[in-house]
């Protein structure tokens, strides 16, 4: 069964987060996969081990602890995040095997595109030459994942330089628009769309 793809457009991060939430409690066996694309207004967000110390000036930009794995990264306009609400006892691989394959769905989006994309051990996330241009954070509850993966496509990168990206003091940020990609962020959703429910449904 395909999964239902929902494009959210622009929303606030909190009613996303607790609508995920509740998508998650409520579904049952029955229940079709979905993916949300979605880009938010500015945030930080800390997961469940986040320390506090690692937002080193947050400014006017409002910081929410979530119950997502991870340190802390920035959401804002011009990234698009991917938020894979997905049975995984129904899909038959556990959440490392997740991990691999949204990453795996950034890596094929970037190759379209004639970059060259890659993982880095211990680092989840997708790396171009050293800096990250995709982070994942995900929580699975009752054997279903929430939360996903947030590309960089034409985002402003200043706002990294306020936190340790991940828990990674200076740890160099990138973006589409950087790499000579002048697509829009519907287009660029479109394509990772079918990227990713590709890397969702391989064997």
């Amino acid at each position: 069964m395909a999964p239902v793809v929902r494009a959210l457009g622009r929303a606030d991060y909190e009613p996303v987060w607790r609508a995920m939430q509740d998508f998650t409690r409520a579904r049952g066996p029955e229940t079709a996969d979905e993916l949300w694309f979605v880009e938010h207004p500015p945030v930080f967000t800390l997961g469940l081990a986040a320390k506090p110390e690692h937002v080193l000036d947050a400014g006017a930009i409002p910081v929410v602890r979530i119950d997502r794995g991870g340190q802390v990264t920035w959401h804002g306009p011009g990234q698009l995040v991917a938020y894979v609400l997905l049975d995984l006892r129904r899909a038959g691989f556990g959440v490392k095997e997740l991990v691999r394959r949204i990453e795996q769905s950034v890596i094929d989006l970037l190759a379209g595109y004639g970059i060259a994309a890659d993982r880095q051990a211990g680092m989840p996330g997708v790396y171009v030459a050293g800096a990250k241009i995709a982070a994942v954070g995900l929580r699975v509850s009752r054997g279903c994942s929430f939360h996903g993966i947030a590309l960089n496509v034409d985002a402003d990168l200043a706002a990294f330089s306020r936190i340790n990206p991940c828990g990674y003091p200076g740890l160099a940020a990138t973006r589409l628009a950087d790499l000579g990609v002048r697509d829009t962020i519907p287009t660029v959703q479109q394509r990772w769309q079918e990227a990713l429910v590709a890397a969702l449904s391989t064997a």
